[in-house]
């Protein structure tokens, strides 16, 4: 197996979340004992909030490729960032070092073409729902992701750094998400992208009337190939 380097803390939530989907991919695939190899640096969330809300984009991407630096020098072979939003500084991460990172966009959009979806509604943080780094990208693979209402859009934000950054999953942020996505089905659009690694703890995949693309499972699972020398 190949050394896995996760940039992570962002929040710690969805690092526990990738940590734990990809030592049971190892586990399922291997049996036994086995258990991924990585290093994980995980960071304080707090102050990259705050800088994330300053526009203090800069100061953050040095701070992501300082971590790069450190994760290579730890023996690290590839990365993976355990965040959708700080994808806005991936080529922070791919400019200071010269190992693989692997991104969310890229496998995200590989599952979608394989199940032929070309439009689908984009759920995130307001930086990932309202600027184009992960649509662009998502774009390129020619598929075109629609933002909610400005509305809508504000009280998903709210549901991921007031509650599921903390650990919560409240009964009522499940159901204001769960009407969400029966709105955009009335609507006609095919799927639903989870652009935010938290978004997972009030969306159930496998229970809502439009297909779920979970980002964090998407990208966890390609770690576990890339892990595993499938890629």
């Amino acid at each position: 197996m190949r050394k896995l380097g996760l940039i992570g803390g962002m929040s710690w939530v969805s690092t526990a979340i990738y940590y734990e989907k990809i030592n049971r991919g190892v586990r399922d695939r291997l049996g036994g004992r086995h258990s991924a190899p990585l290093v994980i640096e995980s960071l304080d969330f707090e102050p990259i909030a705050n800088a994330q809300s300053n526009g203090e984009w800069d100061v953050l991407g040095e701070q992501l490729a300082d971590s790069a630096r450190r994760l290579a020098g730890a023996g690290a072979e590839g990365l993976v960032l355990c965040s959708n939003t700080m994808h806005k500084l991936y080529d922070h991460l791919t400019d200071a070092v010269d190992i693989p990172v692997l991104h969310v966009g890229d496998v995200t959009a590989a599952a979608m073409r394989a199940e032929n979806i070309s439009r689908a509604a984009l759920f995130g943080t307001r930086f990932t729902m309202s600027e184009g780094f992960l649509r662009d990208r998502l774009k390129s693979h020619g598929i075109e992701l629609a933002i909610p209402d400005p509305e809508r859009m504000a009280e998903i934000d709210r549901i991921i750094f007031d509650e599921l950054v903390m650990g919560e999953a409240r009964v009522e942020s499940k159901r204001t998400m769960k009407t969400f996505i029966t709105n955009l089905e009335k609507a006609g659009n095919e799927a639903v992208v989870l652009g935010c690694t938290e978004l997972v703890m009030v969306v159930n995949p496998n229970s809502n009337v439009l297909p779920i693309f979970d980002t964090t499972t998407l990208h966890a699972q390609a770690a576990l190939e890339w892990i595993l020398g499938a890629d």
